[in-house]
């Protein structure tokens, strides 16, 4: 393999270097706003570190809002929409890639089209099923509405990784005596290991991020707000204090940032596996 000159290598670790200051200036900014005092938020020209900084910010803002709630809301209702999604799309792509079905390309068009359609028109339809029910003011009520955002995706991203799979494993599993399901539980999914992975970090990331559904469906119960609805309430009518927003959005990010360091080898298999087989 013929080596990269001098000027190749201080042009590629240039070009890295530029993407990762462009990527993550951003989160240094927030932090920054976080710990910065008032008088020189708005500072001309700007400070890129406080003279004063004030580390007391998220102590405080644990103190003053119910920050630990928020954040147990939204990872009961990312993981459970997480669960939901998976055990569905992993059905229903099974289906699709094993079963030849009469009509299974219409179907499998119509599941990726239902992807297309954007939240804001499903809103008013699903509060009104929710309001019959009576799931308004429910978790329940945002995990299923978030499941039929992503279902739909991770439906189709399973199916590509069920196609790489030999259908050769499972017709040996069935003649050592496997059901149907008892092959695809104990042997396909553990071979689709990384495919599941990338589509539960997919799930849990856009479930996580959630603030429409949030918003209008537990508008009203405050104990069960998730961290972005909560957050929201921190803007003010005529102030807003922006170190507390900044810092309860660093603290917000933490958890999302571990998930994704944790399965980020998976999710690399899960998305290249396809064309390395």
């Amino acid at each position: 393999m013929k080596k990269r000159s001098l000027l190749g290598n201080f042009a590629l670790y240039g070009t890295v270097t530029a993407v990762c200051v462009v990527l993550l200036f951003p989160i240094y900014w927030m932090f920054l706003t976080a710990l910065s005092p008032r008088t020189q938020l708005r500072s001309y020209p700007p400070n890129f570190w406080p003279r004063d900084p004030q580390w007391n910010v998220f102590s405080d803002l644990l103190a003053a809002q119910p920050f630990g709630l928020w954040m147990w809301n939204t990872i009961m209702v990312a993981t459970a929409t997480m669960i939901l999604s998976l055990t569905i799309g992993v059905l229903a792509a099974y289906a699709l890639s094993r079963h030849r079905l009469r009509g299974g390309q219409p179907l499998g068009l119509f599941i990726l089209t239902s992807k297309m359609l954007p939240a804001t028109l499903l809103v008013i339809p699903l509060f009104a099923i929710f309001k019959s029910l009576g799931l308004v003011g429910s978790l329940w009520s945002v995990v299923i509405a978030q499941a039929t955002l992503i279902v739909p995706f991770a439906t189709w991203m399973l199916k590509g990784y069920f196609d790489t799979i030999p259908a050769e494993l499972e017709q040996a599993a069935l003649v050592d005596g496997c059901s149907p399901l008892g092959a695809l539980f104990r042997i396909v999914l553990p071979v689709a290991s990384p495919g599941l992975a990338a589509t539960a970090l997919y799930a849990f990331v856009i479930s996580w991020s959630d603030f429409l559904y949030a918003r209008t469906f537990l508008a009203t119960s405050e104990s069960k707000w998730t961290l972005n609805v909560g957050i929201a309430t921190l803007k003010g009518e005529f102030v807003t204090d922006w170190n507390t927003i900044m810092a309860a959005s660093l603290m917000a990010a933490v958890p999302i940032i571990g998930v994704y360091l944790f399965l980020e080898r998976y999710l690399v298999g899960g998305l290249s596996a396809g064309a390395e087989k």
